[in-house]
């Protein structure tokens, strides 16, 4: 899939950090209760810190208790894509990218249980994203 930014492997490796790189661009995960932003309640945006594309709100953040920051929709319908994914033999997981650039952004899950208005679990790792926290001067 052609993506709106594109970069070489290399540009990727100059911008983000080792950990970012893991985590954005090779699919890995960062440990669970260790992100930064796992329990934060701070009203903003949350946007892609590989190339800043506004993904989830905080409006949408929710507590599930996984370990990893949850949401339980994007910010746009065009925000993230889906994919399958088959990493971990006979258990299929449904994976999160952002749709400008095709960062690794987590994994969503379905019909868990949640209280939330589209039963969703979008599990996000924190070192992919950033929070730009709302003006509160407004």
């Amino acid at each position: 899939m052609a993506y709106k930014v594109e970069k070489t492997d290399e540009q990727w490796r100059d911008q983000l950090s080792d950990e970012e790189y893991r985590v954005l661009r090779q699919a890995g995960t960062e440990p669970a209760f260790t992100g930064e932003y796992t329990d934060t309640k701070t009203v903003g945006v949350y946007n892609c810190r590989a190339c800043g594309t506004e993904l989830f709100r905080s409006d949408e953040k929710f507590e599930s208790h996984c370990g990893w920051p949850s949401f339980f929709d994007p910010a746009g319908t065009d925000a993230v894509e889906t994919r399958t994914d088959n990493s971990l033999p006979g258990r299929p997981r449904t994976e999160v990218l952002c749709a400008t650039c095709g960062s690794h952004l987590g994994h969503v899950f379905a019909g868990e249980g949640y209280d939330t208005p589209t039963d969703l679990r979008y599990c996000i790792n924190s070192i992919a994203i950033s929070l730009a926290p709302a003006d509160q001067g407004s």
